[in-house]
């Protein structure tokens, strides 16, 4: 009487498809083997694909039949695609089984492997389902590849984006509003070029962004945040991008932008920021008064809750309250705004030195129009040699890409300048209101927002003298608003107010040229640059 061991395999598809149900395998094998006269001696349940052998129970049982070699005859299947749907994988593990003394047979299409005529029949019945295979992956290429060109998204939306289903069955992506507010600030912070990406990551964990650090790279490259879809090279179509049909989260700028960034078309001067808690905004701008070292800050357990300290270390014991340290800087922001009557003035200032800025801008933009020009000459002559063949297409395509990414950020860096120039009064006046309150937004900003205000205000470490804060050398543009503060004296009562206050200050007409605003301009250097912290996003 012969042994057999009977191998029982069925995926998902299939059994919703063909009902090859393992109960109903076993069935059949179990009553071969008793019409047989065939002993059972062992049952093996595999629901994975037959693409491979890489199968989980195919590999416990060839570990068991090397244990147990010559106590078995036979291992019996149903088809021979219940055995594989791999022609080269079959028979290379038909002849390893053979190595064990074992003889694959399918109950349903038996073959005695001994007559030569019948290899041609196996080769058949080990090929039509490899081919079956082939066919329907070829089919979902396709139409996964149709889909892409049509604009919509396949697969697992990314970080940003929900799946969707419509009511024929088709499948969308939408916009996931909470995650897609993350997204959008990762590539601002990254575009800002204040924090490194990695530390960007650590920041936008904070704000929920639960993903790998390795997905939040792929996040900074993927198009489709621009609502565009990459679809990669397939024989003679070339790798391009196509307009997704849903909606984008980023300007195609800023994606651009971040992108030069990450491929070092830009050089990311990333200025490394100190990590601190809401209760410690000072830490890393304050030096001890005993050693010099650099103050660090940590909370300390009480009774009923915690107390926060800046303190040394290294065996320096200096320390002090923490609440008593920020409430005098927060008092000493007060110094530091200036009178409403000064406003017109910074206004007139600083349009004026915007325009002379703009002339630069305006002859870089002049240049990147030149290059536009040279590169689509260049294109033109490229297509002209193609036409001439006077090259190869292969060589044109590169010429192409080449030169048609290059346009690419070209134009951008175009849309980027004029779109600026647009905004300068309204970006000067929000940048003027928020200097006119910037106690309040220091008290009400996000731990980051606290330390660029005291980074701009405070270029220098601030240190202590009798347990009182005492600020180091002051930004320019904020001295220079303190300066004429304390120099210029109140109105009066009763005065009216919308009088020049600096008009006393000033030469009287006809001892020398009237020179107003000359005179405030070389004296306090103003400069558009030191406005950003304070609410003006521009650069």
């Amino acid at each position: 009487m012969k042994t057999a061991d009977l191998y029982i395999r069925v995926s998902t598809d299939e059994q919703a498809e063909k009902g090859y149900s393992q109960r109903a395998q076993e069935e059949m094998l179990r009553k071969y083997c008793t019409l047989n006269n065939v002993s059972i001696r062992k049952v093996i349940f595999e629901d994975h694909s037959a693409k491979s052998f890489e199968r989980p129970e195919w590999g416990k049982y060839l570990q068991f039949i090397k244990k147990t070699k010559g106590q078995s005859d036979l291992v019996l299947f149903l088809k021979w695609d219940r055995f594989s749907r791999n022609a080269g994988d079959a028979y290379r593990m038909i002849n390893l089984l053979r190595q064990y003394g074992i003889e694959p047979q399918a109950i349903e299409q038996p073959l005695d492997l001994s007559i030569p005529e019948n290899k041609m029949m196996l080769a058949f019945y080990l090929a039509a389902p490899e081919v079956e295979n082939d066919r329907r992956a070829l089919n979902t290429f396709h139409g996964m590849r149709r889909a892409r060109k049509e604009g919509r998204y396949m697969g697992m939306a990314p970080f940003g984006y929900a799946n969707k289903t419509d009511e024929d069955g088709k499948k969308y992506i939408v916009v996931n509003t909470r995650e897609a507010v993350i997204v959008k600030w990762a590539f601002e912070e990254v575009a800002k070029k204040v924090y490194n990406i990695n530390q960007v990551y650590i920041l936008a964990k904070e704000k929920g962004f639960l993903r790998a650090k390795s997905n939040f790279w792929s996040m900074l490259r993927n198009p489709i945040y621009i609502g565009k879809i990459f679809l990669p090279k397939y024989k003679d179509e070339e790798a391009r991008l196509v307009n997704a049909q849903h909606d984008a989260i980023i300007s195609e700028t800023l994606f651009n932008e971040v992108g030069d960034l990450l491929d070092g078309r830009k050089t990311p001067r990333i200025n490394l920021k100190v990590f601190s808690t809401a209760e410690l905004p000072l830490r890393g701008f304050i030096v001890c008064p005993h050693c010099g070292r650099m103050l660090t800050g940590s909370a300390s357990k009480g009774r009923s809750r915690y107390y926060f300290y800046y303190h040394c270390m290294l065996g320096c014991k200096f320390r002090i309250r923490a609440d008593d340290v920020n409430n005098q800087f927060e008092r000493q922001l007060n110094t530091y705004i200036p009178r409403p009557e000064m406003l017109p003035l910074y206004r007139k200032v600083l349009i004026d030195n915007w325009n002379k800025q703009s002339t630069d801008l305006t002859q870089e933009r002049q240049k990147s129009q030149k290059e536009i020009e040279n590169l689509k000459k260049k294109l033109a002559y490229a297509r002209d040699l193609l036409m001439e063949q006077k090259i190869e297409a292969d060589d044109y395509r590169d010429l192409k890409n080449q030169y048609t990414t290059d346009l690419q950020r070209l134009e951008a860096k175009i849309s980027i300048e004029k779109e600026h120039s647009s905004d300068i009064n309204q970006l000067i006046g929000k940048g003027l209101d928020s200097l006119m309150s910037v106690r309040n937004m220091y008290a009400s900003a996000e731990m980051d927002v606290k330390r660029k205000i005291i980074g701009s205000i405070f270029p220098e470490k601030m240190s202590f003298e009798n347990k009182s804060l005492r600020t180091g050398r002051l930004n320019e543009f904020v001295k220079c608003i303190y300066m004429i503060d304390s120099k210029l004296p109140k109105n009066k009562t009763g005065q009216n107010e919308n009088n020049f206050a600096l008009s006393c200050l000033v030469t009287p007409s006809g001892f020398k040229p009237e020179t107003p605003t000359s005179v405030v301009w070389y004296s306090i250097q103003l400069s558009y640059g030191a406005i950003p912290y304070w609410g003006c996003k521009y650069r």
